[in-house]
């Protein structure tokens, strides 16, 4: 059995690969639910200015709400879907064609136009008189309508899996490669061929992509993974138990996650601005790669911090694991006591306190478990913090 160091460094190590190799496929084993509200406004947060990133971590901390319309992540498939429509009019020919496509595009952009207004306007989440503006801006928690603009911009690029249409083809493909080895297998049955064709049917069944959550690129597959483990870790029991009141005092989650989209945000953007340096000035070439080259750490700081969080999770979702054992332990002592309790006062004096004791011994070992996560996960959490702090 290794070390326990070793043991810890070869987790981090397996996370980081695995993290860092669905970043790089844009590609998330399986299908994932929708980020929440708090998390994508969080991850919207790293695409506005300072001092509107600074009053919505106010607004977080006042307890103040954003409108909510149903889900960011479907804001942003319609968001795209309008920006793909009018591409698609704006390089065809005036005719029928074109005219479909611009009335398929003016339907899109009175949707958004309506989820923009219910977002930026509205009366329950935003002061409406003066007196009531002048305490927000006090309080440090007022947008203007500029920041709320910009807060809804960011909100349509909230990250999500690409569109079901694309889900659609890539379905299809599987079901076509399906198919044809099944075709190939009943036709070279007792022949000759049968081996060949055995082979050949294995081989389009491993073509057969798994159906998986994909994703546009490395850095919308980063922060959709970032949101959804802030999902995970936020709606653990765990976490919010007393046994972790120490940790979450040392790591503010919420921030963590804006910090990363930042910076996340930040790298995509100059990378694309390499690219085009590229693009239009071939000359740079070696300049520019060696600028590129000069980022690669970020990124691999960036895929640190999101497997620190997935080793954070997965920390808690072992440690839920065992409370719920303590619970169940706790239940069964209480339970063995109140059975001795109602023995004695029938006058039996001689009790077995043997079932009592062994479920004690299983409590301790629990709380020894316990002890040990949150060991795992402070050290995991100042490793964190370090990093942010950089």
């Amino acid at each position: 059995m290794p070390a326990p160091d070793s043991a810890a460094s070869e987790r981090r190590a397996r996370i980081n690969e695995e993290v860092r190799c669905w970043c790089e496929r844009a590609r998330l084993d399986g299908r994932h639910p929708p980020l929440s509200d708090a998390a994508a406004v969080l991850i919207a947060a790293g695409r506005v200015d300072a001092p509107t990133r600074a009053v919505l971590a106010a607004r977080r901390r006042a307890g103040r709400t954003l409108p909510s319309i149903g889900g960011f992540g479907d804001l942003r498939l319609l968001a795209d879907e309008h920006a793909r429509i009018v591409r698609k009019a704006g390089s065809l020919r005036p005719g029928p064609v074109q005219l479909a496509y611009r009335y398929r595009a003016a339907e899109l952009g009175k949707r958004l136009d309506g989820l923009r207004t219910a977002t930026t306007m509205s009366n329950v989440h935003y002061a409406g008189g003066v007196r009531a503006i002048r305490r927000d801006r006090r309080d440090g928690v007022h947008l203007d309508p500029d920041q709320r603009d910009a807060l809804f911009v960011a909100l349509a690029r909230t990250p999500a899996p690409v569109p079901e249409q694309r889900r659609h083809l890539h379905e299809l493909r599987n079901a076509m490669l399906e198919g044809t080895a099944s075709r190939v297998t009943r036709a070279s049955e007792h022949t000759r061929a049968q081996e060949a064709g055995r082979r050949t049917a294995d081989a389009l069944e491993r073509a057969v992509a798994p159906d998986d959550d994909r994703f546009v690129d490395r850095y919308d597959t980063l922060m959709f993974l970032a949101g959804t483990l802030y999902d995970r870790i936020e709606g653990s029991a765990a976490w919010h138990s007393e046994h972790f009141v120490v940790q979450r005092a040392q790591l503010d989650l919420a921030e963590e996650l804006t910090q990363i989209a930042v910076d996340t945000v930040a790298l995509h953007g100059i990378v694309g601005e390499l690219d085009d340096a590229l693009a239009s000035t071939p000359e740079a070439r070696e300049h520019v790669e060696s600028r590129r080259d000069a980022l690669a750490p970020v990124w691999d700081q960036l895929v640190d911090r999101v497997a620190a969080l997935a080793r954070i999770g997965d920390l808690l979702a072992q440690a839920e694991v065992q409370l719920r054992s303590m619970e169940s332990a706790r239940w069964a002592t209480s339970l063995d006591s109140r059975i001795d309790e109602l023995i004695a006062r029938s006058g039996n004096r001689e009790l077995s306190a043997e079932n009592t004791h062994q479920v004690g011994d299983q409590l301790g070992g629990i709380e020894e478990l316990i002890s040990t996560f949150r060991s795992t996960l402070g050290g995991d959490i100042a490793a964190l913090t370090a990093r942010g702090a950089q």
